[in-house]
């Protein structure tokens, strides 16, 4: 028998959407009643589905009867009728399917792939949310894009559905491969002409030969290579020169090469020593690490000691005058004990217009004790300011930054 079904959804009493489905369809009807709908997708037995549907009828009356007010009702018969999956809402009323544990990502992706990678928040029944919030039947989400949002990283150790993971890995992979050519470029460029030449006057049979020799396909293979910490730029630069190339005296670390410039907007292939927590304005090096990309390390850090001025491990760098971001370092803050002294603490960096990423208390002994604050600055002008708010309050008895 043919089944002819009428499809609607309405915003009810306290705004809260409702479907409403009419299925015309005699045996659907005598078999499982009036919860058909609820049923079909069971499998089981005429039998069985019959005393299932009247024990559930009668759950659901109880549940009528106890109910304060028509949204706990709805709250409550919700979970009942969909125990494996939650059913949210879209703004305009349309129900999406996702798979219990989902989250505001799972959603976005559900929704379509662009608005996943462009997601940047959340607002569930019309309150703003967090990304990782995990979602219940019944809710309206809406997710806010921007146009030059990028899927997280974090994002995966969140998400549940199988589309959502492989978009953001997808998109993950496809940016790092970006990031670590236009990275390896740069440090080719840089150990180039350091050795007095350039990446501009590479001709393309130069660069087809180098490929030739080697198991990859193009030179941006090669460039990705030199990004990621697998080949080493300055080894790259001699091979692509002729012979004859006069090599300049100065090739270490020393005070005439050349340095890369960072501007904090790098991506993934650059990251930043949590051993000495370098910010604008520190002298700085960078690590090349397979498989990573670039470490940035302060100069002084006692882990690239032994390999600061060996040009195929450590590169030398300096800050870029466009900056962009915010850069994290650790304070200690020796205080004499004082109830409410986090708090006022807080209260200083907040002043001094800055984020405090991480605080920590321990206790030295009956009168003093030890805070290690985690805060990002912009450079060290605005990390000294940070540190004059701190000194104002009476408490404070030494302040000194944390290296490695």
């Amino acid at each position: 028998m043919a089944t002819v079904s009428l499809h609607t959804t309405l915003f009810g009493m306290h705004g809260v959407p409702v479907e409403i489905q009419i299925h015309l369809e005699m045996d659907a009807m005598a078999s499982g009643g009036i919860a058909a709908h609820w049923l079909y997708k069971a499998g089981s037995d005429e039998t069985a589905n019959v005393q299932r549907t009247n024990r559930w009828v009668k759950g659901l009356l109880e549940i009528q009867q106890r109910a304060g007010n028509s949204l706990e009702f709805i709250e409550n018969v919700k979970i009942d009728l969909f125990p494996d999956d939650v059913y949210i809402f879209t703004p305009k009323g349309r129900i999406m399917e996702l798979p219990t544990g989902a989250t505001a990502v799972d959603f976005a992706y559900a929704v379509h792939t662009d608005v996943g990678n462009r997601c940047v928040a959340c607002r569930i029944d019309k309150a703003l949310a967090p990304l990782s919030t995990v979602l219940q039947s019944g809710q309206t989400v809406e997710i806010v894009t921007a146009k030059h949002a990028k899927p997280n990283l974090a994002w995966l150790s969140f998400v549940v559905t199988g589309k959502a993971r492989s978009a953001i890995r997808h998109f993950l992979k496809n940016q790092q491969r970006s990031e670590s050519v236009s990275l390896g470029q740069r440090l080719l460029s840089r150990a180039l002409a350091n050795l007095g030449a350039s990446y501009e006057q590479l001709s393309d049979e130069t660069k087809q030969l180098f490929v030739s020799e080697t198991d990859l396909t193009e030179f941006d293979d090669v460039l990705e290579d030199i990004g990621l910490g697998n080949r080493v730029a300055y080894s790259v630069a001699r091979r692509l020169l002729p012979e004859t190339h006069a090599e300049p005296a100065m090739l270490s670390q020393g005070q005439d090469a050349r340095p890369l410039a960072i501007k904090g907007s790098e991506g993934l292939l650059t990251s930043y020593g949590k051993c000495c927590r370098p910010i604008p304005g520190d002298p700085i090096v960078g690590h090349i690490s397979k498989g990573r990309g670039m470490v940035i390390h302060h100069e002084t850090c006692n882990n690239v000691a032994d390999i600061r001025d060996n040009p195929e491990k450590c590169v030398f760098l300096t800050w870029d005058e466009e900056l962009q971001g915010e850069f994290y370092t650790a304070l200690r803050i020796l205080v004499a004990a004082e109830t409410g002294i986090i708090a006022n603490i807080a209260s200083a960096v907040s002043e001094a217009s800055a984020a405090i990423d991480r605080i920590h208390r321990e206790e030295r002994d009956a009168r003093t004790s030890v805070i290690v604050l985690e805060v990002g600055v912009r450079d060290r002008q605005h990390l000294a300011n940070v540190v004059r708010h701190i000194r104002r309050i009476k408490s404070v008895m030494k302040i000194s930054r944390i290296r490695a």
